[in-house]
């Protein structure tokens, strides 16, 4: 057996590194470093050939979580069409937030659009789903007690 010693972190594949980390930043992220990343090592475990990809590693304002976000120079990532939010595999980053409305008004000052309305799940949360940079769900979580 193996023991998970923690996640690491989420890795998110983007069109736009620089919109994209405005993004979270402005929802309250750290940036924490930024790279770009080439060579025979990036090829072998990526799989592909000739990789060139810039990388921003933002962390959480808890310090617990990161997003890497990783825009491929080449080989040129391609963009599927936006899938909804029930499409098996990963789809969505969740955040909790001191102000739902406040944080959907930020998100939407980047262009990013609610995929529904702004809920009340039982007692407990204001929540929604929108769509950010790069086709990315944010799931937004207002705890209530």
């Amino acid at each position: 057996m193996v023991t998970t010693l923690r996640l690491d972190n989420v890795g998110i594949v983007v069109d736009d590194i620089a919109a994209t980390t405005d993004f979270f930043t402005d929802l309250g992220f750290q940036v924490v470093g930024e790279t770009t990343v080439e060579g025979p090592w990036v090829d072998r475990v990526a799989g592909l050939g000739h990789v060139r990809c810039r990388v921003v590693m933002l962390r959480t304002p808890d310090g617990h979580g990161q997003l890497e976000l990783n825009q491929y120079e080449t080989p040129v990532a391609h963009t599927p069409a936006p899938s909804p939010p029930n499409t098996v595999g990963l789809h969505r980053v969740a955040l909790t937030v001191d102000d739902v409305d406040a944080a959907v008004a930020v998100a939407r000052s980047h262009g990013a659009e609610l995929l529904g309305d702004v809920v009340q799940y039982e007692d407990s949360y204001r929540l929604c789903y929108l769509r950010g940079p790069a086709g990315i769900v944010v799931m937004l979580a207002e705890e209530l007690a």
